[in-house]
């Protein structure tokens, strides 16, 4: 499924500005309904390291009302959550009616890092597919609007953006160690990757790859697919069309 995403998308800055200002206008009215609705709304975004998430959920939540959103950035489970089944953390930090969650990393980690880097036995990170099919199965049935997706960028893009870091003093903070070790394992992620987009993309919770060499159209087409979704969503309890 990573081999078909056409890398090689852009879009010109004036045309970004000009879908972004409209798309993020769209967004602040929908925020409004998914208020009146009561409709709780699950954003999960996923993707390699440096590929954008933090730039996408940034412009995502520009012109939402802050009351009506949450982020959260998940990183290795501690605490109460290292001692219990590793949803127990994410069933806590669903969003209750009428609000949106954005995951900024997810339940995924089971499938990804845990699973490369050994941190979960095969056993467990191979039965999670099902349990997660299953987690975002009962979100549905309850009206959750979940949205799912993966930033795709080449392994010389990510490259470039981690050099690019090493000398920014204000993107500094962004590059670990980890990083670079995750980067030395690009095939097997790429490979838990391909069988987390296979084995977890159901008809009512698709995932949707993002093209993001070029961070202007990924932002695009980010925004336009929440967006178009939650449009499709909303307009079933509405007479009349969302703007």
């Amino acid at each position: 499924m990573l081999k078909q995403a056409d890398l090689t998308l852009t879009l010109s800055r004036p045309e970004y500005v000009r879908l972004r200002d409209r798309m993020q206008s769209q967004l602040h009215l929908l925020g409004n309904q998914i208020y009146l609705q009561k409709r709780p709304v699950v954003i999960v975004m996923e993707g390699w390291d440096a590929a954008g998430k933090g730039g996408a959920i940034k412009r995502l939540t520009e012109r939402l009302d802050p009351r009506g959103y949450i982020v959260w950035p998940v990183a290795a489970p501690a605490g109460d959550d290292k001692v219990r089944h590793y949803l127990y953390r994410f069933w806590r930090r669903l969003p209750e009616a009428g609000q949106i969650a954005i995951f900024d990393r997810s339940w995924y980690g089971r499938v990804l890092v845990e699973r490369v880097e050994g941190l979960s036995p095969e056993a467990a990170w191979a039965r999670a597919y099902s349990e997660i099919n299953q987690f975002e199965r009962q979100l549905l049935d309850f009206g959750t609007i979940l949205i799912k997706f993966w930033l795709e960028i080449s392994e010389d893009e990510q490259l470039r953006r981690f050099r690019d870091r090493e000398t920014d003093p204000h993107k500094m903070w962004k590059l670990t160690d980890e990083d670079w070790r995750n980067r030395s394992k690009w095939e097997f992620y790429e490979q838990a990757v391909e069988d987390m987009l296979l084995k977890t993309s159901t008809h009512a919770a698709p995932w949707t790859i993002v093209e993001a060499n070029d961070k202007l159209y990924g932002r695009i087409k980010v925004l336009r697919t929440v967006v178009k979704r939650l449009k499709q969503e909303l307009e079933d309890n509405r007479s009349t069309p969302i703007p």
